[in-house]
């Protein structure tokens, strides 16, 4: 296989795969409590990466200072789609795609509060996607307005993880580092998922979406991920931050019955060309969107 045959296959995969991770928080969500099924995923997903670690012969070892930074990466990311499994009980799953496709519009929110100069197509980016993100927030389809509140947190938090991750002094080898926030976050949050169990009886579209995001949005969409960075132009691996809500809308209409609505069509339209502006006018954001993705979709 070509090395341009590989990298699109790569993009594709990551297309797919962190596209679908909606699909599979819905299904999963249906009849496992949400922070039940947040922990015990993160905590599988994060037992996982400490295996691929050493299987590429790396090493779990790091110092203090790192390992304090993983935690509170761990809190807000893993937080972070804790709080989307609670959302996605009422909030369709394309929906929810396309508000927390804004995580590149908040990022740039935290730069600017941190006084870093931005071009002003970034800035006129930003502005025209929290029109999109408006226009979404407007309950429709199904969709309670509590649910969409909770979406918006969900991105704020991603994208405070995403810029505090690019700031600590975080481990050199990003799947240990992963490791470590997916393990901070599951065992933080699963005395408390405990509390949450009362009959546990999960179907098996339940199960089959747990398991989906354990293994896949994990372990095979991250290592394709974290392969194209290495091996692709960042402009290209940026595109999934404005694929991945398409194919979720897709899937979301195919597998759900979730309806298209111009309302949506509209708000869809915006965000996606606004966070497309941002991303290609703000290239180096896309590390900090690495941990995002990594333990946010996986």
């Amino acid at each position: 296989m070509s090395q341009n045959a590989k990298v699109w296959t790569a993009l594709v995969t990551v297309y797919v795969i962190w596209g679908s991770t909606y699909l599979g928080i819905a299904y999963a969500g249906e009849t496992i409590p949400p922070l039940f099924a947040v922990s015990t995923r993160f905590i599988a997903a994060g037992t996982l990466m400490a295996v691929v670690v050493k299987a590429r012969g790396g090493s779990l070892r790091m110092p203090r200072r790192a390992l304090a930074a993983c935690v509170v990466v761990g809190c807000l990311l893993p937080g972070a789609n804790a709080i989307l499994f609670f959302a996605e009980r009422n909030v369709p799953t394309g929906l929810a795609s396309l508000i927390i496709a804004s995580v590149p519009l908040w990022l740039v929110v935290l730069r600017l509060a941190g006084h870093e100069r931005l071009p002003w197509q970034a800035l006129a980016g930003v502005g025209v996607g929290f029109a999109g993100v408006a226009v979404l927030a407007q309950p429709s389809g199904g969709a309670k307005w509590w649910g969409i509140a909770l979406c918006v947190c969900s991105a704020v938090m991603w994208a405070t993880g995403s810029f505090l991750s690019s700031r600590l002094t975080m481990p050199d080898d990003p799947f240990a580092a992963t490791s470590f926030e997916m393990l901070a976050g599951g065992l933080i949050m699963f005395p408390f998922s405990l509390l949450t169990v009362h009959h546990l009886s999960p179907s098996a579209a339940s199960i089959a979406g747990w398991i989906y995001l354990v293994f896949f949005g994990s372990i095979v969409g991250y290592t394709a991920y974290v392969w194209l960075l290495a091996n692709a132009p960042l402009g290209l691996v940026a595109t999934y931050a404005y694929v991945n809500p398409v194919v979720a809308i897709t899937l979301g209409v195919l597998f759900r019955g979730e309806h298209l609505t111009w309302h949506l069509l509209i708000g869809a339209a915006i965000v996606v060309v606004a966070v497309a502006a941002v991303v290609r006018q703000e290239p180096t954001t896309m590390p900090e969107l690495e941990r995002e993705s990594a333990v946010g979709h996986g």
